[in-house]
């Protein structure tokens, strides 16, 4: 698997409840064998072992968190997890299981199950599902995002499938008011509570601000119609910020953050749409991928 990884720990699937995997990676020990190199905060890989159980991770510790003019200092990690805790109420399952830990090689961060391809499946940036090519070779029933240029001045288009988990992933966007979708954080593989690969979305630190900062590859969907499953989907996150969910993500953002992602969920029931871009702000992630 090609990541942009020094020294990452390849391993043989081996299906694990869910539980589990969270416990052994908020609890146990953690051993950090590379790191993604490309990745703009620090970005670890290791293997997290409790009771014999090993689960191959991501680790990003608050430590290594590079200073940002619109982001809170040392709270992308808490994001992270608070996104896959939404994501987790809405029954998506979109993000792969992550956790907050309190200690670790590097102090205290986020830990979250490494994403795999199946046996004789190779990676690939957008997991087939994102890409950029020349107009006339886009696949049939694509969304085109944007018509641009390549290096050499010849035409290109951004574009997605019309996909039922990437159209779940633009609305787990649009509610965590995602600032970063680029197209290569969309994956296609399997984690230790899986036994086939599934569509992956992953690096969510840049969500639930208080501005709508929405950028993403993932546009194509505007202006259509909610599913009425994705309905039924958000009415029931609607619930659950009123109870348990808005108290555990009251534990990891400040106070105004969990009140605006519950308007915000609530102004997308009413309008019953994908939003189109907003004024004010790029839509776009740089660079796409």
């Amino acid at each position: 698997m090609d990541t942009g990884a020094e020294g990452v720990l390849r391993a043989t699937p081996v299906t694990v409840d869910l539980d589990t995997v969270l416990e052994v990676l908020a609890k146990g020990d953690l051993e950090i064998t590379g790191r993604l190199v490309d990745a703009s905060n620090a970005t670890l890989v290791g293997t997290a072992c409790l009771d014999g159980v090993e689960v191959v991770c991501v680790h990003k510790p608050t430590r290594g968190e590079r200073p940002l003019w619109d982001f809170p200092a040392r709270d992308l990690s808490q994001r992270e997890v608070a996104t896959y805790l939404l994501d987790r109420a809405a029954g998506w399952d979109l993000v792969p299981p992550t956790v907050w830990r309190e200690e670790g090689p590097y102090g205290p961060g986020m830990a979250q199950a490494w994403v795999e391809p199946g046996p004789g499946v190779a990676a690939e940036p957008g997991a087939g599902l994102v890409d950029v090519s020349a107009p006339g070779r886009l696949p049939a029933g694509w969304h085109a995002v944007l018509h641009a240029e390549d290096a050499r001045g010849r035409p290109v288009v951004l574009a997605h499938a019309d996909d039922p988990d990437l159209a779940r992933m633009a609305l787990l966007d649009v509610v965590v008011n995602n600032a970063d979708r680029k197209g290569g954080h969309v994956l296609r593989g399997r984690t230790p509570v899986d036994t086939a690969d599934k569509v992956y979305g992953v690096d969510h630190g840049l969500t639930f601000h208080e501005e709508d900062k929405l950028r993403t590859v993932l546009w194509g969907f505007a202006g259509t119609p909610l599913p009425a499953a994705s309905v039924e989907d958000l009415l029931r996150l609607d619930g659950a910020l009123d109870g348990e969910l808005g108290g555990r993500l009251a534990d990891l953002l400040p106070p105004e953050a969990v009140l605006v992602t519950r308007d915000r969920l609530r102004a997308l029931l009413r309008r019953a749409t994908y939003p189109h871009p907003g004024p004010g702000w790029p839509s776009l992630p740089w660079p796409a991928f």
